[in-house]
């Protein structure tokens, strides 16, 4: 008769997995933190997907004239009208952002906690002027041109509607993330990690990253179609 000594227990595989997963452990040399954060960027990839999406299906099944963002995103200086200059250097703020945080994920691993923390800062500082860029542009719209949600007097009345409900979503994406920043340069700087290693860092900055590349495509499908 054959032995069922070595018959596995039911259930002893995912004890096991659960077991890992509480040890910390890391699944295919990927520590969980940054695994979870990928999971949530892909699910954040099809939120801003489907919003983008049906941004692009109003617009081109519109009957109505759509404004100008040239005309509508222009600021008066020196009594010129210059189009998308607000936005411009919006854009070049988040994608030098995206370069001190790059360069602070490098310095963390190399065990550089006062550059690391310095450069943090720097991106925590750059995205917190975007915001405020951001509150900027929202005013204008709203008490200049008289811009709503649900209404918009320059045109078909579902740009309001799409404009504040992307750039929204995509400004407190960004809110988040200067908090994020603030939050792990500070516990760098306290040395938190010095033991359990800076992977705390690159996830960080993986965030940070996705929201650069998000506005890349709000940009572009937005600002300049």
């Amino acid at each position: 008769m054959a032995s069922n000594d070595n018959k596995p227990v039911e259930g002893s595989a995912w004890q096991n997995v659960v077991k890992d997963w509480s040890d910390d452990k890391e699944t295919f040399n990927m520590p969980w933190g940054k695994l979870m954060m990928w999971l949530f960027l892909l699910s954040d990839t099809f939120i801003f997907s489907i919003f983008l999406t049906s941004y692009m299906s109003v617009r081109m099944s519109m009957t109505h004239d759509w404004p100008n963002v040239s005309e509508v995103f222009s600021l008066v200086i020196g009594g010129h009208h210059i189009p998308l200059i607000l936005i411009a250097i919006m854009t070049f703020i988040l994608i030098t952002s995206s370069g001190t945080m790059a360069m602070a994920v490098n310095y963390a691993y190399r065990g550089d906690r006062k550059k690391t923390v310095i450069l943090m800062s720097i991106t925590a500082l750059l995205g917190a002027s975007f915001v405020g860029m951001q509150a900027f542009e929202w005013t204008k719209l709203i008490v200049e041109e008289g811009i709503r949600p649900w209404g918009n007097p320059l045109g078909a009345s579902q740009f309001g509607a799409a404009f504040f409900m992307i750039t929204g979503f995509h400004g407190l994406h960004v809110t988040g993330g200067v908090i994020f920043l603030s939050v792990i340069a500070r516990r760098v700087h306290k040395g938190v990690y010095e033991k359990r290693g800076y992977s705390i860092v690159e996830i960080t900055g993986l965030y940070w990253h996705f929201v650069d590349l998000v506005w890349v495509f709000i940009f572009a499908l937005f600002y300049l179609w």
